[in-house]
């Protein structure tokens, strides 16, 4: 006799249905980042991964992200979508369409980041979703990206949310005033089209799986997903003590330094994060967007809390932020925010130091944060050879904070998560010569743990050239904290050759012939240093990472 008992109910089976297609879907996220990589002009695109996608719902409500991509983007682009829908309007919403901005309060809080969305049609002509992504760009016009503007009228062009396709007819008046505001204008215009291109490859993949699993919406996949996120996310809330935490953090700034507080709030039904306390505004572009911050403050509770959760509408949903006017992380218009993610990096250590209280076996020491980027204009050191100056990105990182159980990770980017940059192809772009690129000895805090190392960079200009670089540079007043009794990590310095100290922040000159050293920032250390045991000890020694 069968027991029918033990057959999987018509629920059970669907839920299994659906399981198998959030994997599919997943896959074609996938595939759109990495259309995305193929097809960009750009290094820190191709190389470091400094992108975004995302797959959305008909209300504009994140399902599914891809891996690749960092929080700044990911987070701030699931909430951009439903502007698009607002300002473009349903009625004026087409099949073929695709819209892009780069306001920093309806993108990713800063003009050098374009984001792209395209809306998903079935056959039928029924909207069902849409695709979006996000990349930085190597030129946005203006003072060129860097610190130094008063206000964000001098950052950059500002595109508003508009078409840069209508119906498939792409709009050649936005590419041309685009274009006439860029250096490279070439790149600037290619990435804004890979953009395009991996949504498109987002839509058809869509398409495909959508009927190969017949059905004609996402709406029952997207009840799923959210219903069972939701639910894994405050299962892992209960996990924290109901209460309210505070932290401070003291960075660099510009002339002088900002101090980051926060409190957090936790209670049954989320997480709340309150930024009063900040300092004020800055005059110069470190100002944050709220929305900014509040990636980062999210981002960092769910590697702390649920690391192995999905990133969509529904994680997201229960943390929450607020700031009163005029602190530097809740930056309105017209407020310069060009380089937002200086300081914007630091809310996710910041956050993580509230909630080390109530987690103290959790969360890591701090680490450097925020990126050292090089951004750099290479110009002819003789004005009469009238050669074109060459704009030039290359990504840095620190290490990070030691972690409870183990070391800090070396040179590594977090919270950003972009990739490190290849000699070799930053070398290809332009007249820059790398000449070293070495882990940092002694940079890392000491502790049972020891704080991840710092790196150290020499880059000079080719035969020929000049620099005028926009540093961008934290952590050289202010080092990262250690943590339970753990060492603070190593500050950076910048300097030219001949040892003339270098400021963290504005616009400088590297003279044709000279040289510039980076020595980036460690991670703080974790534990009491007497604690660590000696054979990891020999092996620092042995690796080079201490002397």
């Amino acid at each position: 006799m069968t027991n029918t008992d033990a057959r999987p109910s018509t629920s059970q089976r669907r839920d299994v249905d659906l399981q198998i297609m959030w994997n599919r879907l997943i896959s074609v996220v996938e595939e759109q980042a990495l259309t995305l990589i193929r097809t960009a002009f750009s290094t820190s695109v191709r190389e470091a991964g400094d992108l975004s996608a995302g797959v959305f719902d008909r209300q504009g409500r994140m399902v599914a992200q891809a891996v690749t991509g960092t929080p700044g983007h990911v987070n701030t682009m699931a909430a951009a979508v439903p502007h698009f829908i607002n300002d473009i309007g349903p009625e004026r919403i087409f099949p073929g369409d695709v819209y892009l901005t780069n306001d920093p309060w309806k993108g990713t809080g800063h003009l050098h980041d374009i984001t792209v969305t395209t809306p998903v049609f079935t056959d039928a002509g029924t909207l069902i979703g849409f695709f979006a992504a996000t990349a930085h760009v190597v030129d946005i016009g203006g003072r060129g990206f860097g610190p130094d503007a008063r206000e964000l009228y001098e950052e950059g062009i500002r595109i508003p949310i508009m078409k840069w396709a209508d119906r498939g007819e792409l709009n050649r008046d936005l590419v041309t005033i685009i274009r006439s505001n860029v250096r490279a204008a070439d790149m600037v215009v290619g990435d804004i089209h890979g953009l395009a291109a991996c949504n498109e490859t987002g839509r058809r993949r869509l398409l495909e799986m959508l009927d190969e699993f017949a059905m004609t919406d996402l709406d029952e996949l997207a009840g799923f997903v959210f219903d069972r996120t939701r639910a894994a996310t405050m299962a892992a809330l209960q996990d924290v003590p109901k209460g309210r935490y505070r932290n401070e953090m003291l960075v660099d700034g510009y002339t002088d330094p900002v101090q980051l507080v926060v409190e957090l709030t936790v209670t049954d039904e989320g997480m709340h994060a309150d930024f009063t306390g900040t300092s004020p505004l800055s005059e110069f572009g470190i100002n944050v967007p709220l929305t900014y911050a509040q990636a980062y403050f999210t981002y960092g509770m769910l590697v702390a809390l649920a690391p192995e959760l999905p990133n969509n509408y529904a994680s997201l949903l229960p943390f929450t932020v607020s700031a009163p006017p005029g602190v530097i992380l809740n930056a309105v218009e017209p407020d310069p925010v060009a380089v937002r993610h200086v300081l914007g990096h630091f809310v996710t250590d910041l956050c993580l130091g509230a909630i080390a209280q109530a987690l103290p076996d959790t969360v890591p020491a701090e680490g450097a944060g925020a990126l050292w980027n090089f951004q750099a204009s290479a110009r002819s050191a003789d004005p009469s050879a009238a050669l074109p100056p060459v704009e030039l990105l290359m990504f840095n990182s620190g290490g990070s904070g030691a972690r409870p159980t183990l070391d800090g990770l070396t040179a590594t980017a977090f919270p950003s998560g972009v990739r490190t940059m290849s000699v070799e192809a930053t070398e290809q772009i332009g007249p820059i010569v790398i000449w070293r690129k070495e882990i940092r000895e002694n940079s890392g805090g000491a502790g049972k743990q020891r704080g991840g190392l710092g790196q150290v960079v020499e880059i000079g200009p080719a035969d020929g050239y000049l620099f005028e670089f926009s540093a961008m540079f934290d952590r050289i007043d202010n080092p990262a904290r250690g943590r339970a009794g753990g060492g603070d990590g190593a500050p950076g310095k910048v300097y030219l050759d001949d040892g003339t100290p270098f400021a963290g922040k504005g616009r400088q000159t590297v003279p044709a012939g000279r040289r510039l050293t980076l020595e980036l920032p460690g991670g703080g250390g974790f534990g009491d240093p007497d604690d660590r045991p000696a054979e990891e000890v020999e092996n620092d020694r042995a690796q080079g990472y201490v002397n």
